[in-house]
């Protein structure tokens, strides 16, 4: 009989509508990364937070080292030895990252808190991990990427040896993903056992031992990773086969849709703007992206572009209009549709309803509402029809509590909205962060498909593979600046990852094209 750590035997969890696990047996081998794998909704989330002690599971029983044990709550897992990174960040905005990590675990005397040796313990573990994170800096004020991090320290500084990993690249950058592969080839081989949730299949061959697939809630079937391909562990996930390229002709584009010009954001960390003097045009029928490792300054100028944020330079024209200092409901009904960075902050109400967020900017047109009332029965046929389209997949349709959700169809409701209604200009970051390759597949699509239909798309993505495949035009950003323009069909990932990290510069940008033109 194979040694076991953990075996999760038989687990069926339930909520109101949806079986979300059903019958679902795991084993996990002691120094071992044991990959999930399904599509959005599948059931992965639910049953690492079944093992973390968030929820518990209708039937079934878990054992650690062959012994029955039962985990009521998140403390009673971590006495366990079992740790969790979770998907959507359980941490304080208000707290510094040294609060955050020692939360629950504080270290005291006499009941006063003793920060120094814990302060201690987390630079060091930042020093061993490479995972480089100010102990001081407010969460609030670092990027997600950042919070990453301070989510991994949680774990490491309670010395767990189990380790769950729910989603943790979606919000890395290349650089950070390969770095993040190295740290979890050295807990195996100190002896910790990880389960690592994700649905980028290029990591699980690079990193994984084994792969369980689960679909629609059931078990599917764990192989050797050794043993098989990224389209047979795509085909167990969705049940057909996948293309992995992106078809599409040749880019027509068209009159300008939007202009930025001399674009400046000051920074909310430090004294220094960080985006500065960024100018240049997208055009209808072209997709152009906005490269670059997370934290150059793609953030900031996606929220004054969008006007979640004030520039304190420059101008933004958008289908001939000045929406400089425009409101974002101005933004949307000049022709601007947004899928934001952050889903949670930025993309949705979580207390909504599914309906209700699928509305949340056309509530107030004639179709969904009369003399000030609102709809509710357009407003349910309309969510149907998106739910549909776009497969998210909800317990109980389009009345399900936008919070209960799992993240990828989270994203998939913003991503229906924001495509279905009428925009000239699609600004798309990250669309396809924490969507499986099935979903992937589709998205791209649309994408191709808007810039087909004669619109505008700006993509601001940290996935180099989407970036080549996906974009017409690359524009790369390195430190709050324009660096590089790129052609996708003429570059290579080694060049792009050089403007990326700064060490090469366009010679002459457009800009300077411009001014020379002037000037002849």
């Amino acid at each position: 009989m194979e040694d076991y750590i953990i075996e999760m035997l038989h687990i069926t969890k339930e909520f109101p509508g949806i079986v979300a696990n059903d019958d679902i047996t795991l084993r996990l081998k002691k120094g071992e990364i044991h990959a999930l794998l399904g599509e959005n909704g599948a059931g992965k989330s639910t049953l690492m937070s079944v093992l973390f002690g968030l929820y518990q599971a209708e039937k079934g029983e878990i054992r650690k080292n062959g012994q029955v044990i039962k985990i009521n709550n998140p403390n009673d897992a971590n006495a366990f030895g079992i740790g969790m990174v979770h998907q959507h960040f359980k941490l304080v905005e208000i707290f510094s990252v040294l609060e955050n990590i020692i939360l629950g675990v504080e270290p005291n005397t006499l009941g006063f808190l003793e920060k120094k040796e814990a302060r201690k313990k987390v630079v060091n573990l930042c020093e061993q991990y490479g995972l480089k994170v100010n102990p001081d800096a407010i969460v609030e004020s670092i990027s997600v990427g950042m919070q990453q991090r301070v989510e991994i320290l949680k774990m490491l500084y309670r010395d767990n040896d189990i380790l769950i990993f729910d989603e943790p690249t979606a919000v890395l950058t290349p650089q950070e993903i390969d770095e993040l592969m190295e740290i979890m080839r050295g807990f195996a081989k100190e002896g910790k056992s990880i389960l690592f949730i994700t649905h980028k299949l290029n990591e699980i061959m690079a990193v994984a031992d084994r792969c369980t697939v689960l679909r629609k809630g059931k078990y599917i079937g764990t192989v050797d990773i050794k043993d098989t391909t990224k389209e047979e562990l795509s085909r167990m996930m969705v049940g057909r086969d996948i293309s992995f390229s992106v078809e599409k002709e040749e880019a027509s584009p068209g009159e300008v849709v939007l202009s930025v010009r001399d674009v400046t954001v000051p920074s909310k960390i430090h004294k220094n703007n960080a985006v500065k003097n960024v100018s240049f045009d997208v055009r209808a029928g072209e997709i152009v992206c906005l490269a670059g490792i997370d934290g150059n300054g793609q953030t900031e100028f996606v929220s004054a572009l969008t006007g979640l944020e004030k520039m304190s330079g420059g101008k933004v024209t958008l289908c001939g209009k000045d929406i400089t200092k425009a409101n974002i409901r101005t933004r949307s009904k000049t022709g601007m549709s947004h899928i934001p960075e952050d889903r949670h902050k930025h993309g949705l109400v979580l207390e909504y309803t599914l309906e209700e967020n699928m509305v949340l900017q056309r509530y107030w047109e004639p179709a969904f509402q009369k003399k000030g009332f609102i709809r509710r029965h357009a407003i349910r046929q309309y969510a149907d029809r998106l739910i549909k389209q776009y497969d998210v997949r909800s317990g109980q349709g389009p009345i399900t509590i936008a919070r209960s959700m799992s993240g990828g169809n989270q994203q998939k409701a913003i991503i229906a909205r924001e495509i279905d209604k009428q925009h000239e200009l699609l600004v798309a970051v990250q669309p396809t962060r924490g969507l499986d390759v099935g979903a992937i597949e589709y998205i791209h699509k649309q994408l191709v498909a808007r810039r087909d239909a004669n619109k505008a798309v700006l993509l601001v993505s940290l996935e180099l593979e989407e970036v080549m495949n996906v974009s017409d035009r690359i524009l790369v950003m390195y430190e709050g600046e324009i660096v590089g323009e790129l052609d996708p069909k003429t570059t290579t990932v080694e060049e792009l990852g050089l403007y990326m990290s700064g060490a090469k510069r366009n010679t002459l940008m457009p800009k300077k094209k411009e001014e020379s033109s002037a000037n002849e």
